[in-house]
């Protein structure tokens, strides 16, 4: 399976439905994360953790990528994600967008950089990238 692929492959997921997605990561996975709550650094059992807190707190966790470009085993990807909560099952709403720089070894993913910034009210903001005519 190529980089893109397996990349492709998570983002095709639903966070809060698939119980399986830690086993896409690299035993010695670590991810870095720049967002609106500062700078993390989540190694695979901090993945772990996080995934398993989407499970319990969201009906869907969902992406839509605008961008995925392959570079060799380093692919970096484009996209917002779109949640619906137990509270309100029946909206889906865009969470934040996301740049993410992916490196795959051994055929998992393995080291990762990434970049959010949650939306705020603006019409702007709650448009999807793929969206967005310029």
């Amino acid at each position: 399976m190529s980089a893109k692929t397996i990349v492709k492959t998570f983002y095709d997921s639903n966070l809060a439905t698939d119980e399986n997605l830690i086993d896409m990561f690299h035993q010695d996975c670590i991810l870095y994360w720049n967002s609106s709550q500062g700078f993390t650094i989540l190694n695979k059992d901090k993945i772990a953790e996080m995934l398993k807190g989407i499970r319990a707190s969201y009906l869907s966790f969902t992406y839509r990528l605008s961008h995925l470009l392959e570079d060799g085993n380093t692919i970096t990807a484009r996209y917002t994600i779109y949640h619906t909560t137990i509270e309100r099952p029946l909206k889906e709403e865009p969470l934040a967008h996301f740049i993410s720089i992916w490196e795959i070894k051994d055929g998992k993913i393995f080291r990762g950089y990434e970049i959010s910034q949650k939306l705020d009210d603006s019409e702007e903001n709650l448009t999807s990238f793929s969206e967005i005519k310029i």
